[in-house]
């Protein structure tokens, strides 16, 4: 009976290859081989100098996270959420009140 068990459990058990974590492109494997070791190490140098060097993208990962913490937030705290949304466009308003106020206002 406990035979049994063990059988099905194994069957169940997930594959070694769904537990491997995909390696990140700036990681360099040991090879023995120095000519592909070398590759190795320039191909990670690059990879670390257009994922530093790419702001576009950066950028858009920053945003993408920001806006992740903030439906994050108005989801817990609505009400919070709600007060800074109408406090920034009153922000934004008298900002924006405040520039047309000086340049229609007379010139001396």
């Amino acid at each position: 009976m406990s035979s049994d068990l063990t059988r099905s459990d194994k069957a169940r058990s997930p594959r070694p290859d769904s537990l491997l974590v995909p390696m990140p492109r700036t990681l360099v494997p040991q090879l023995g081989d120095p000519v592909a070791q070398a590759r190795a190490e320039l191909k990670a140098a690059l990879a670390a100098i257009e994922e530093k060097a790419n702001f576009p993208k950066r950028a858009a990962r920053a945003t993408d996270r920001a806006v992740h913490r903030a439906r994050a937030f108005a989801q817990t705290r609505p009400v919070q959420a709600a007060a800074i949304a109408v406090g920034a466009a009153a922000l934004v308003g008298l900002a924006v009140w405040e520039g047309v106020r000086l340049y229609t206002a007379p010139r001396r």
